[in-house]
């Protein structure tokens, strides 16, 4: 039995769908689910995750990842502390800077000084403590219909650059990478989130950690063709962290900036999208989880040894058909999640 290490499945909000899916979810054993927010490709998180909630049990219900620019903070708010208290009190709300929700609308992400004062208030409106964090205070009020009794609803920072890492990690509850599978780069963004806690006065050990992971559990030709139009997403995101920061080899910087200068936004998270055409196989298999279960779950326990709370398995790109996926998450569950 290996020590805990929860896993996560990331979806996309489909009307008459995603239902089903959350209960094959929990069914397979993943310990929450967490819906994409992007308004122009997907359904809408809030109302599917709400529906979701009446055919689970257990499973931990999120949104990953929203933005503070579509969606006023307190708007936000609202919708998953309504998800949180009718489904028992399992809401999880990730938020990050923005990518395709905002892209799609000619939109920029948000600063991170945006980003940070959206944390800070996203916890007040949602009864977080009183801990001025950093220095940063909120103005706001609590949500005044919250039921009395009901828990935080966790507020999780999707990270990749250095100074939203840092933001996530002294403001927020929880904070999950997007910065691949890379073991080195995630023990560099362990390290400077930990660091910034303890800059902040905060335990640098208390803080719930994460990573976003691309999965496909198949021969190694097969799952990497499953995960190349969602890689590409990661790699864009990641290529605009190296420009900040964030540090890559040489093999992977020459492909990032590829991908960086070429992404197209308007065939985000498709197979055949010219930035993903740019994502080698040897690149997908070191930045992804492709493969047999046995392979996938050695890197699972390289990753488990780093100290990750959590990896939220995103199992395949959006043009992927339904059962090819499945096949993926079913033969993951029995060959990974299993041995969790």
């Amino acid at each position: 039995m290996i020590d805990a290490l929860k896993l996560w499945l990331h979806g996309f909000p489909r009307v008459g769908v995603t239902k089903d899916w959350a209960v094959r979810a929990e069914s397979h054993g993943f310990a929450g689910v967490l819906l994409a927010d992007s308004e122009t490709l997907v359904a809408d998180p809030y109302v599917e995750l709400a529906i979701a909630s009446t055919a689970t049990r257990n499973l931990e219900l999120g949104v990953a990842v929203t933005n503070p620019i579509t969606r006023h903070p307190a708007v936000t708010a609202a919708a998953i502390a309504s998800v949180h208290a009718e489904c028992g009190g399992r809401g999880v709300l990730g938020i990050g800077r923005g990518d395709s929700a905002l892209r799609q609308l000619h939109l920029q992400p948000a600063s991170v000084s945006v980003l940070q004062q959206a944390i800070v208030d996203l916890r007040r409106f949602l009864g977080g403590d009183e801990t001025y964090r950093g220095g940063a205070r909120s103005t706001v009020a609590p949500l005044s219909w919250l039921p009395p009794g009901l828990s935080h609803v966790p507020v999780d920072v999707a990270a990749t650059g250095p100074k939203v890492i840092a933001t996530g990690a002294v403001y927020a509850d929880r904070l999950t990478f997007n910065l691949g599978a890379d073991v080195d780069r995630l023990k560099w963004a362990i390290a400077h989130a930990r660091h910034a806690r303890s800059d902040a006065g905060l335990d640098p050990s208390a803080m719930s950690l994460g990573a976003y992971v691309d999965v496909a559990c198949a021969p190694v030709a097969a799952a990497t063709a499953m995960v190349r139009g969602s890689a590409s997403i990661f790699a864009n995101l990641l290529a605009e962290g190296m420009r900040a920061g964030v540090p890559v080899s040489d093999q992977d910087a020459s492909v990032l900036r590829a991908v960086g200068g070429a992404y197209d936004a308007n065939q985000h998270g498709q197979s055949g999208a010219v930035q993903a055409q740019l994502l080698s196989d040897d690149f997908l298999t070191r930045f992804a989880l492709c493969g047999t279960p046995a392979m996938i779950l050695d890197r699972v326990l390289e990753l488990r040894e780093l100290g990750l709370d959590r990896l939220v398995i995103v199992p395949a790109s959006r043009d992927i058909d339904d059962a090819t996926t499945e096949a993926s998450v079913a033969a993951f569950a029995r060959g990974v999640l299993s041995r969790l």
